[in-house]
């Protein structure tokens, strides 16, 4: 579904990643640790084409789209949640939505309805200004927004920061029933480790904007393996 090959990005002079590759599978979920500074986040933005690469190459299903315009990687099936949400605060839930529906085409399309069985809150506030909700609320909308595309991968960046146990506990529930489906490839950075390795398949740690280590979750229950790649 994804491969991301010797790819290389920054900010101005200053290097983030340095050559990381990795691959994602269809219907997998792809946890990527690391520590405060590793490229993470920027890992995320280089693939959704939201920050340029200077060299290397990412492939989605196959198809080349490093150096593509972010809304035309959306049309290939790339569907992004940033950190901090990213929503339209003066816009209604079901306008942030139907926003949503534009990366299928110019003229976008009508919401999914599977976006409102897997969120059933979003419904009941459809009418209700995204900026009014709840934290938890406002991530669900994120997601929900970024599920009317209907993407083939679906990029999450930190997605329980800030939002109380029980919405995370649904994200949880909710990631792991879309890949079941058959539906969806993800790529998640989160700090929450009981998310984090709960939902994985499997997972990667990057450390100064390079994989250096590959596992299933399983392993990182192992402290030792905790405090050598994460600090913890």
């Amino acid at each position: 579904m994804l491969e991301v090959l010797d790819l290389h990005a920054g900010y101005g002079p200053v290097p983030v990643l340095t050559g990381i590759s990795l691959t994602l599978k269809d219907g997998e979920i792809l946890t990527v640790l690391g520590r405060n500074g590793a490229g993470k986040t920027t890992l995320m933005r280089a693939i959704a084409g939201a920050l340029p690469t200077t060299s290397g190459n990412t492939r989605l299903a196959g198809a080349t789209i490093t150096g593509l315009p972010p809304y035309r990687i959306a049309r290939q099936g790339l569907a992004y949640v940033p950190q901090g949400r990213g929503i339209f605060p003066k816009l209604t839930v079901e306008e942030n939505l139907t926003i949503g529906t534009r990366a299928q085409g110019a003229r976008g399309g009508r919401i999914p309805r599977s976006v409102y069985d897997h969120f059933p809150i979003l419904a009941e506030r459809r009418a209700q200004l995204g900026g009014t909700l709840s934290g938890g609320q406002q991530q669900q909308l994120a997601i929900g927004r970024a599920l009317c595309g209907d993407p083939r991968l679906l990029l999450l960046d930190e997605p329980s920061e800030g939002i109380q146990p029980n919405i995370v506990q649904q994200i949880r529930v909710f990631l792991r029933a879309v890949v079941a489906e058959g539906s969806l490839s993800v790529l998640l950075v989160e700090q929450n480790l009981e998310l984090g390795l709960k939902v994985a398949d499997r997972c990667i740690v990057i450390e100064k904007g390079r994989v250096v280590h590959e596992a299933l979750p399983s392993e990182f229950e192992n402290e030792e393996v905790l405090r050598r790649f994460l600090a913890i």
